[in-house]
Parts: structure tokens; C-alpha cells; sequence
């Protein structure tokens, strides 16, 4: 039997979410898109380096994520970078919008990707913003241990 997610067609990863913030808890959202934006995706130009989620009216949408227009399409073209509705679960959206307001917390979308269904999801989660010193001690703490580990394997 496969894995879970052992199937998926990444479109667009966001690299430097890791660096720029700490991560906690993940979840998957669909999103609600129009056709000419579902082809535009299967191509794989998408970005959602500076995207980011928000709430508005008790709903989460995906703020700045550029979907290049499709080619192939009529005048009934979407717009690049119009806000995408998140779908998600009512308790998970609430627990994420408390976790916005309250917490000072940020949701960081990581990765869009089409599931073994070819159905197109969001990779989202919940980030606290790490400071200047954060990411120096972050990656200095990465360089010791792969360090400890190349020492570790040529001792045997």
C-alpha cells in the first residue's frame, strides 16, 4: 500500500517559509479556483513566496499568490493575483483564527501541490516570525548537526 501524499505533483513550494518562520502545526485547505486557473497550474508556474492566508467574514482566503494567466484561454481570463477562498473545515478555521488574533501567529502557506486524486491543495501552516538572531542560531544549530553526523559516519 502507499504512502499518504506518496503520489503528489508539487506546483509551487515556498523555500524560505522555514527560515523566516518557526513552524507549528500544518493542515491542508483546497482552494477554491476557476478552470483557466486549474490549467494555468498544471503547467507549474505558480508562486506563493510572498502569499500569505487571512481571515475576512469568518473566512480564510490566500492573500498575494500569483497564478499566471493561461494561455490558451478566451477573454474570460482570470485574474494573476486575486485573493483564492481556503476550504477547510469549520473547527479548523476557527481554531486558526484564534490562533491569528490571540497568539500573534501568521499562516504561511508551504506548498501547492495536486493530490493522487488531481485535486489541487495547500500546504498550510501556523508560523511565529523568527527574528534576525533566531535564523543565525537556526542555522547554526543545522550546520553543527550535519556536522555531528558526517563525524558520526566516518567513525562507523
Amino acid at each position: 500500500m502507499a504512502k499518504k501524499g506518496a503520489s503528489r505533483k508539487v506546483v509551487a513550494e515556498n523555500r524560505k517559509a522555514r527560515r523566516n518562520y518557526e513552524i507549528g502545526e500544518t493542515f491542508e485547505a483546497g482552494l477554491m479556483l476557476s478552470g483557466t486557473e486549474v490549467k494555468s497550474l498544471r503547467s507549474g508556474k505558480a508562486n506563493i513566496a510572498e502569499s500569505y492566508a487571512s481571515d475576512e467574514k469568518g473566512e480564510l482566503f490566500l492573500i498575494n499568490a500569483y497564478i499566471p494567466e493561461y494561455a490558451e484561454a478566451s477573454r474570460f481570463n482570470h485574474a494573476p493575483r486575486r485573493p483564492r477562498k481556503l476550504l477547510l473545515h469549520r473547527k479548523e478555521i476557527h481554531k486558526l483564527m484564534i490562533a491569528i488574533q490571540r497568539e500573534g501567529m501568521t499562516l504561511v502557506p508551504l506548498r501547492l501541490y495536486f493530490n493522487d486524486r488531481g485535486i489541487a491543495k495547500l500546504e498550510l501552516a501556523l508560523g511565529k516570525g523568527r527574528k534576525l538572531h533566531d535564523k543565525r542560531q537556526a542555522e547554526r544549530k543545522r550546520d553543527w548537526d550535519r556536522q555531528k553526523a558526517r563525524l558520526m559516519r566516518e567513525k562507523g
